[in-house]
């Protein structure tokens, strides 16, 4: 028997949640079973668990759309009894049994191995979110983007892809600025490297197809009018990194800096990536983090008070990232 916090749906449609004991044979199928030691609360957990969105997509579920543990039992032969593992995305927590469960059984694809020297808490402060982060850092850096060409904006500054951004970007030599609706949290966000802070209110409304040229690149995990924004305020030639969409899924945008001023718009997918992109920016990660750089920016909490933070979580009145310790 283990716990975990388990979703129902009621016949009148509401979602319920509660830590409850599961035996083992209740997991689904997959190659590797884990030991969960730590997950996370993403904005996407905070969905699923306050029923706010459909995220997902068969009930019972447990949710949690990342973890890191111990394997207990494999028949795949990449991975072992005893190896510490990482898992972010593929509908775990969605359609497949999530991390918010001290145990979990999954297919060994979805796995990639926990760096050396970085412990399952702190990969869990890093979480998708985070893992989310330097996947974009990554594609400016495909782009071309380096420090030179000025500053980069980090939009949801607060938030859990945002911090860790802010986080990797300064860290780079970037000179950092982060759109935020919380400027009562500027001192942390400079904690964490940002040179400047950029009301979020400027950005959130419609605006002109194209502005003045404020920011070489940016890492955006709003979306709508405010990535419209975004993208017809980067200079010529630069590069934005979308991975969310807080705001909304909507686009309300011309092609206007795209054709006139060359601008890239990439999009970044943290569920389904290939295996060689994720181990490289784990491993990223691991180096250019500093541990007391997570430390000052991770709530942890037990799994009894998982539904409660979920709600604040869509409140924004969560800073940075939230662990969750599945045994406590």
């Amino acid at each position: 028997m283990f716990k975990a916090l388990l979703l129902t749906k009621t016949e009148e449609g509401s979602v319920q949640s509660s830590v409850t004991e599961l035996d083992e044979s209740q997991l689904p199928e997959g190659d590797v079973l884990v030991q969960v030691a730590h997950s996370t609360l993403n904005y996407k957990d905070g969905l699923a668990i306050t029923g706010k969105a459909p995220v997902v997509r068969r009930y019972p579920m447990v949710p949690g759309i990342d973890f890191a543990g111990t394997v207990l039992e494999s028949s795949d032969a990449r991975y072992k009894k005893g190896d510490a593992v990482i898992l972010n995305g593929w509908g775990v927590g969605e359609s497949h049994w999530g991390g918010l469960a001290q145990k979990a059984r999954v297919k060994a694809d979805w796995l990639v191995p926990l760096p050396a020297g970085m412990t399952p808490s702190q990969a869990m402060s890093i979480g998708t979110a985070g893992y989310t982060a330097m996947l974009c850092v990554m594609a400016l850096q495909d782009n071309g983007i380096t420090p030179d060409r000025g500053p980069v904006l980090v939009t949801g500054g607060n938030g859990g892809v945002g911090s860790i951004a802010i986080a990797l970007l300064s860290r780079l030599g970037f000179e950092v600025h982060a759109s935020t609706g919380r400027l009562n949290e500027a001192e942390h966000l400079k904690a964490l490297g940002a040179k400047e802070l950029v009301d979020r209110s400027t950005l959130n409304a419609a605006g002109k197809p194209l502005q003045k040229e404020r920011w070489a690149a940016a890492v955006d995990s709003v979306g709508s009018h405010t990535l419209a924004n975004v993208c017809a305020s980067i200079q010529y030639g630069g590069a934005v990194a979308a991975c969310g969409l807080a705001q909304g899924m909507d686009f309300p945008a011309t092609v206007a800096p795209f054709i006139l001023r060359g601008v890239t718009l990439a999009g970044v997918d943290s569920v389904n990536a290939p295996y060689a992109k994720r181990v490289k920016a784990w491993d990223r990660l691991a180096r250019e983090l500093p541990p007391e750089v997570l430390a000052s920016n991770t709530e942890t909490i037990g799994l009894a008070a998982a539904a409660q933070t979920a709600a604040r979580l869509l409140e924004g009145q969560v800073r940075g990232r939230v662990v969750v310790d599945v045994n406590a």
